[in-house]
């Protein structure tokens, strides 16, 4: 079998756990495996790149930037193949690039599109274990660019596809997919199978256990996916297409997301042409919307609410700032205390009243609203962040989730 292997930052956060890596690979290989491994970041290594450059610069330039990020994945990806030559395993660490990783060449959000696997293979053929830095590859230019936060988990995934692999396992510091944060919910349980859709669902929305780029790469390419942890040998959660079963409880997990900000733009012409100005706009400047809401019309006029992540607040107001006469709008108003918290199931396709409950759920805890989405498959609410916890757990007991996995 052909195997990629993911481990996270917390799973090779020091040389102790870089040596137990190193085991798990090897064991791994033993058993007449290929094995190629993506490593993350030691530990909090990227915040902590982040931090010094904002000391030496308020305003580093994002090639340098990804050029300083790209080395903590290098790091760990040398040391664990010194930790694996200790073993006596015969391994080679490769950067993004010499992986042959490209990508579009978006500085700090990169996506890549493609994979030339000739030097995998012929390492691999010569019966080396081969580790990769995550999180990074080369653009048309040849300059390094970095994927963006959860970047590692599309590597492996994208390596795992590019190389037909039989299996791409991530290890974690968890068990596997949970109903919810079980650092919020300690009654969370485990779930042994979760559909594409709904992990991609649960990702999106903020449950940090898998990155939604992997999961979409995942289904498209169907990679074999399983999600575990790195500190034992459990089982996990196979990520797989859903078989089409009935489906008993109609709600499989409950995420939230801290990294929420909300704009509204005031009395906006309702006119053909004029949502698109302000979307568009904001495209231009690779900021990623999630919710967006428009109200009924009046005289003419409505209001547009959308959200975007904290991060892409700064630049997303530079854009309202300047497009609100040209979309008519009388003014503008943001919040950045605000949090989100959703549901999501296979099950609730054909399940009226599974909204009904969520907001009662929320008002039993005296919790306002202040958006709502909803697909097939998930219902979202903005609420205010100090709300957050609070609304996990109680959406959490009122949807049963301690009992629909494992404990």
């Amino acid at each position: 079998m052909l195997i990629v292997q993911k481990f996270g930052g917390s799973s090779v956060a020091n040389a102790h756990r870089i040596k137990e890596v190193a085991g798990r690979v090897w064991r791994t290989r033993q058993r007449n495996n290929e094995v190629v491994v993506v490593v993350s970041a030691m530990g909090d290594t990227t915040d902590e790149l982040i931090n010094l450059a904002h000391q030496v610069s308020p305003d580093p330039s994002p090639r340098e930037m990804d050029q300083l990020l790209a080395t903590g994945e290098q790091v760990s990806c040398a040391l664990l193949t010194m930790a694996l030559h200790e073993t006596g395993a015969p391994a080679i660490s490769l950067t993004g690039p010499q992986a042959g990783i490209t990508t579009d060449g978006v500085y700090g959000k990169a996506a890549i599109t493609g994979v030339a696997v000739a030097r995998l293979r012929a390492e691999l053929a010569a019966g080396k274990i081969v580790v990769v830095a995550g999180f990074q590859g080369a653009g048309p230019d040849g300059d390094i660019t970095t994927l963006g936060r959860g970047g590692s988990d599309t590597t492996a995934v994208a390596l795992a596809a590019a190389l037909k692999a039989d299996l791409c396992e991530i290890y974690t510091d968890v068990d596997g997919v949970f109903t919810a944060d079980p650092r919020v919910v300690p009654e969370a349980s485990k779930l042994p199978v979760i559909s594409h859709d709904e992990m991609l669902e649960l990702a999106s929305l903020g449950a940090v256990v898998l990155h939604p780029r992997a999961v979409e790469l995942a289904k498209f390419y169907g990679v074999p996916l399983v999600v575990r942890s790195s500190l034992n040998d459990n089982p996990g959660t196979v990520v797989k297409e859903d078989d089409g079963m009935e489906r008993t409880h109609m709600v499989s997990g409950v995420a939230h997301d801290l990294n929420v900000a909300k704009i509204g733009l005031f009395d906006v012409l309702d006119q053909p042409g004029i949502a698109h100005r302000l979307f568009a706009a904001l495209a231009a400047e690779k900021i990623n919307v999630d919710m967006i809401i428009q109200g009924a019309t009046r005289n003419g006029r409505n209001d547009i609410a959308f959200t975007v992540s904290r991060s892409d607040l700064k630049k997303a107001l530079a854009v309202v700032e300047r497009v609100q006469e040209a979309v008519g709008a009388k003014g503008y108003t943001y919040d950045d205390q605000v949090a989100k918290v959703s549901i999501v199931g296979a099950g609730m396709i054909t399940r009226p009243g599974v909204a009904a409950a969520m907001f009662e759920a929320l008002s039993a805890e005296g919790i306002n609203i202040e958006m709502i989405s909803t697909s097939e498959i998930k219902i979202s609410c903005v609420i205010k962040e100090s709300e957050a916890l609070r609304a996990v757990r109680a959406l959490h007991a009122k949807f049963g989730l301690d009992s629909i996995g494992e404990r």
